[in-house]
Parts: structure tokens; C-alpha cells; sequence
């Protein structure tokens, strides 16, 4: 299901992760060759992406939020 991405905030490792408006949050990582998000590298890409669309796996198996 697509969802909003809302905000980004950081995990304990560090990595960036996107708050999605449904309350659930999906780690957003650039790992080339297999992930290519090169929008995630810089604090100005990521603010651009806020308000643009991700597939939230877990709103698509009903998964509660935590």
C-alpha cells in the first residue's frame, strides 16, 4: 500500500528511516548496486523526498504500529 513519507529520523546504527503518515516507519538505505537511493545521502535529497510515495509492506500484512 503506498503510503506519505512524513519525516525521517535515525536508528540506533544510524541509518536513516522514513516516517511514514500511517504511523509505521521503513529504514530508507542507498546499498548499490541492489537499493539506489542516492536522495538519502544528503539532509537537503532527503527533504525533498518528504511527501512522496513508499510502499509500506507493513500496512500491506496489517501489521500493528508500534
Amino acid at each position: 500500500m503506498q503510503r506519505t513519507i512524513a519525516s525521517f529520523e535515525r536508528d540506533e546504527a544510524g541509518d536513516y528511516v522514513a516516517v511514514l503518515d500511517c504511523g509505521h516507519r521503513q529504514h530508507v538505505r542507498h546499498k548499490p548496486p541492489f537499493i539506489e537511493r542516492p536522495w538519502v545521502i544528503l539532509d537537503a535529497d532527503r527533504t525533498t523526498m518528504i511527501g512522496s510515495q513508499l510502499d509500506c509492506k507493513a500496512c500491506d500484512s496489517q501489521e500493528p504500529i508500534r
